[in-house]
């Protein structure tokens, strides 16, 4: 199997911080964004960005920029869905994904989701971590998505779903589980961004 094509996730609205683009944050040296496609452009084959309203303000990163297609900030769904029709006319069988606002997550994530994969007519991978109660927590903006299924996603999200593990556990989706739940840790508001900054 040929690597995915990546696609960072950032079509939310950043409510919890105050709204406006959580990537373009500063953090360290660089911002939230830089972080993360310094860890997922080497492992994918091309990379997109999941972004809506004007694109210019992301001009500087050189990358395409793809907005839903369904209107409403329907989740993560639209922005896979986004994906997915960029991948198919790209000739790529599959994406994979990852949030604007999650600078740590593994740096073997896309690896290990394809390998988990592998035998699936359409390899369809949602990362998890250890959960002591429900035995994995899944993360759903970090994932392996099949073109195959772009229309079957497009009618579900005209039908109103938004849940990502509802859509995937129709379609048999597995789970790649990571020993490390700290490295899915995501930045909501002021506090969670002074934490990033110490785990730097």
């Amino acid at each position: 199997m040929t690597r995915p094509l990546g696609v960072i996730l950032a079509g939310g609205q950043a409510t919890r911080m105050g709204g406006g683009d959580k990537g373009l944050l500063p953090l360290g040296s660089g911002t939230l964004l830089s972080h993360v496609m310094d860890r997922f452009a080497p492992q994918v084959a091309d990379v997109a960005l999941n972004a809506n309203g004007d694109a210019a303000r992301f001009a500087h990163l050189n990358m395409p920029v793809l907005p839903d297609s369904i209107d409403g900030f329907a989740g993560p769904l639209a922005g896979v869905l986004a994906g997915l029709d960029w991948a198919a006319e790209r000739g790529a069988d599959t994406i994979a994904t990852a949030a604007a606002d999650t600078p740590f997550f593994p740096r073997d994530l896309v690896a290990h989701l394809v390998q988990k994969g592998a035998g699936m007519t359409h390899p369809l991978v949602l990362a998890a971590t250890p959960h002591p109660k429900r035995g994995s927590a899944r993360h759903p903006t970090f994932g392996l998505w099949p073109v195959a299924l772009r229309d079957d996603l497009r009618g579900a999200l005209a039908g109103g779903l938004r849940k990502v593990v509802f859509w995937s556990d129709q379609h048999g989706g597995r789970e790649a589980l990571f020993p490390q739940e700290a490295a899915f840790f995501n930045v909501n508001t002021p506090d969670d961004l002074i934490h990033a900054e110490a785990m730097l």
